[in-house]
């Protein structure tokens, strides 16, 4: 094999093993999620800042991209952070495997606003912020 097929081949595996903005799975709530590894996936949200808004987009895509049944547990992988999959500055890490999520044994404690790693519901929970109203300014 040559060196510039050797390049074009390492080139093309890098490529294929980085999430593509085709896996990208758009939301309610104004909500974008990539996959991060075969486990884990983050809710990129934009221009909101509300801790629910983040798990309507966890719920949504658990549902409706992954097939997860209603009574599936999401829990958060990582807490608010950095995006690992695009360049916005918050996104959060959620999964539907307690053993990629540190902190999992504690189910059923959530501390609303926090997004702790290890919090976690029922899919049917979390979508439930899909219809909550958008507050307004008086």
């Amino acid at each position: 094999m040559s060196h510039t097929s050797l390049a074009l081949t390492l080139a093309l595996g890098a490529t294929l093993a980085l999430p593509h903005a085709a896996d990208a799975f758009s939301g309610k709530k104004n909500t974008r999620v990539n996959p991060v590894n075969d486990k884990v996936f983050e809710v990129i949200i934009k221009n909101s800042s509300r801790s629910t808004d983040y798990w309507c987009g966890a719920a949504d895509y658990a549902r409706r991209g992954l097939g997860a049944d209603w009574r599936a547990r999401i829990y958060i992988a990582r807490t608010r952070g950095q995006s690992v999959t695009t360049n916005r500055r918050s996104a959060v890490h959620f999964t539907l495997d307690p053993a990629s999520a540190p902190g999992a044994d504690q189910i059923g404690i959530i501390r609303f606003g926090q997004l702790q790693e290890g919090d976690s519901m029922s899919v049917q929970q979390a979508h439930q912020y899909c219809t909550e109203p958008v507050p307004r300014n008086l």
